[in-house]
């Protein structure tokens, strides 16, 4: 077999003769990092998925080792994550009660619907769709998670009994109105560890945050329950519970086709955030380390460590932020960072996971506040809105249509406005009207409404594609250019910017040539691109636009078209745009004058 099938489907042979004694003590340090940081992350992503908590645990272990070994990234950390999870528990919440049998069911189908779309779309070369979630539609559907998160922790934060399946202005409502339902205790437990996750993030970056605060809120719990309040635990402060201190058990997806149709629209939505997820953390890394990361690659690995996770206990993983972030920083080399990682959580799972039937409610509910503020993109949501009002229009819309609406289409309508707003943008390219300027080196063009222009030519640039979206803007405008100039019956078109033309670009373009002939005057091109020229060749529309009207250079185009302007009009102008026109002689001009001859005469130099 070749090797771009081995580079395919085996991807860590291309860096596993890289692998060295330097680079397994790197990879080592930064997996024992990465596998202490993602303890309290993946209790806290399965509870806001709504998964028991061990869930979070087993989707850090089999995923992680499987996206390492079959992604291009050399840094990337695959797990749960936050925007992951909130889209999962949004979509199977109304199918079943979080947390039930029949709710981890269709997780597990879920996770491996996701991976095979995944997969399949790496094979079919696929990356490239990832393009079309713009980064707007990213930043506002964290900021609208971030908020559904902090909602959903309420209950918890403040120990108060309230209602199942109540939306986010529901939610605040209840709370606002039932005060005496909040139990102090647990309120006191919850501000102590994001005090303390506060403290430790900004004072002693080096010591996870998230595993400080979860001891505070623990022991903040237990000083309550033992010297301010006799009698037992305090009222409010309830315990996650013991973690079953074990290796992630096998599970199956169940396979049926009803099912799938009833996942289909949230498998689709899943997957286009996770991929979105893992294939702009892993392009971020690369462009720090200077690697080189394969979209299409990644696709792949992503789709093999989901379909292995839903055999073993796993919901939906993607590329993490934080513990991607955490790995590079740490000093990871090579992908068998992530490999240790999931590895030896494996191992800490066993001794630490009974530990956790310490951690009240309040304090998961304390890191959760903190992991919401924490996604929140303010410096990007500030420049968005300072800088174009049409991507702000997405950011709002995401962020609006996450909260009020069902987040797969939430994520939908983010990217369908996009598409619409770069389409409107798309339809109605520059078409600038361009003229020597003398004040420049060589008299290069300029767009200055000032500077005189040849009365018998027109220049113009159009800057974007000519497409059937485009055709009549363009259209339009050149008849508005015509009609206002009357006499400029020959039009010069700086094509360079011209990315690409359609059958109705170029229908269009013969049509304004035959226009232009018909007026007395003819359509030239300046640089038109290759692919244009052939498409003109291959549809029979270079009967319109002549081959010998289409020139490699300004001087060139000029030097040609000066040729076929109306002597009569060029003795009468004192404008002196082009180089040729001051190299027509003086004596030359006063004679045509006398003889009013209008007919067109070659220049002479």
């Amino acid at each position: 077999m070749n090797r771009d099938f081995w580079a395919k489907f085996a991807p860590f042979l291309e860096w596993w003769p890289q692998v060295n004694g330097t680079t397994l003590r790197a990879d080592a340090i930064a997996a024992v990092t990465g596998a202490i940081v993602v303890l309290p992350q993946g209790v806290a992503f399965a509870t806001i998925a709504g998964m028991p908590p061990e869930y979070g645990l087993y989707a850090a272990m089999i995923p992680a080792v499987v996206a390492a070994l079959f992604g291009s990234s050399r840094q990337l950390v695959s797990g749960p994550t936050t925007a992951a999870s909130i889209v999962l528990f949004s979509s199977l919440s109304v199918l079943a009660d979080p947390g039930s049998v029949d709710y981890v069911a269709y997780a597990l189908t879920l996770t491996f619907m996701v991976g095979v779309i995944e997969l399949a779309m790496g094979i079919a070369r696929l990356g490239a769709l990832v393009n079309f979630i713009s980064h707007s539609v990213v930043v506002g559907f964290t900021a609208g998670a971030a908020v559904l998160i902090a909602a959903s922790q309420l209950k918890n934060f403040f120990g108060m009994d309230m209602p199942a399946g109540l939306h986010l202005a529901e939610k605040l409502y209840f709370v606002a109105t039932h005060p005496g339902d909040i139990h102090p205790y647990a309120t006191v437990v919850g501000l102590s560890t994001i005090a303390a996750g506060v403290y430790f993030r900004r004072r002693l970056p080096r010591i996870p945050y998230m595993i400080s605060a979860m001891v505070a809120g623990s022991v903040v719990a237990l000083l309550i329950s033992r010297f301010l309040y006799v009698g037992g635990p305090a009222p409010g402060i309830q315990v996650v519970g013991a973690l079953p201190a074990t290796l992630p058990p096998l599970s199956s997806p169940d396979l049926d086709l009803t099912m799938f149709k009833e996942l289909a629209p949230a498998a689709l939505a899943v997957t286009l955030f996770a991929l979105t997820e893992a294939v702009s953390i892993s392009r971020s890394l690369a462009a720090r380390s200077g690697d080189l990361v394969d979209g299409n690659q990644e696709f792949i690995g992503q789709g093999l460590s989901n379909i292995f996770g839903s055999f073993f206990s796993s919901y939906v993983a993607t590329g993490s932020f934080n513990r991607s972030g955490v790995n590079y920083e740490a000093g990871a080399r090579t992908p068998l960072a992530a490999v240790f990682a999931g590895l030896l959580l494996m191992i800490i799972v066993l001794f630490v996971a009974p530990l956790l039937a310490h951690l009240p409610n309040a304090a998961m509910a304390g890191i959760l506040f903190l992991v919401a503020f924490g996604i929140v993109d303010f410096a990007h949501i500030k420049s968005i809105v300072r800088a174009s009002r049409s991507d702000s229009m997405v950011l709002w819309g995401t962020f609006l249509a996450t909260l009020f609406l069902e987040l797969d289409f939430a994520i939908m309508l983010g990217v369908f406005l996009s598409l619409v707003i770069y389409l409107h943008r798309a339809s109605r390219p520059r078409v600038l009207v361009r003229v020597p300027d003398p004040r420049l080196p060589k008299q290069r063009f300029n767009t200055d409404p000032s500077l005189p222009e040849c009365p018998q030519l027109k220049m113009v640039r159009i800057d974007g594609p000519l497409f059937f979206g485009a055709v009549n803007y363009v259209a339009e405008r050149l008849r508005v250019i015509a009609k206002h100039n009357p006499l400029q019956k020959h039009l010069l078109i700086m094509s360079r910017t011209i990315s690409f033309i359609d059958v109705a670009g170029a229908e269009m373009l013969a049509r304004e040539a035959r226009l232009r002939r018909e007026a007395g005057g003819q359509l030239y091109f300046h640089q038109l691109q290759e692919d244009a020229q052939k498409l003109l060749e291959r549809g029979g529309y270079l009967q319109d636009v002549s081959p010998e009207d289409l020139f490699p250079t300004k001087g060139e185009a000029i030097a040609a078209i000066f040729q076929r302007l109306d002597r009569g009009i060029c003795v009468r102008c004192d404008k002196r745009i082009f180089n040729e026109c001051r190299a027509v002689p003086k004596v030359e001009i006063e004679n045509e004058e006398v003889q009013q001859d209008s007919a067109m005469v070659p220049a002479t130099s």
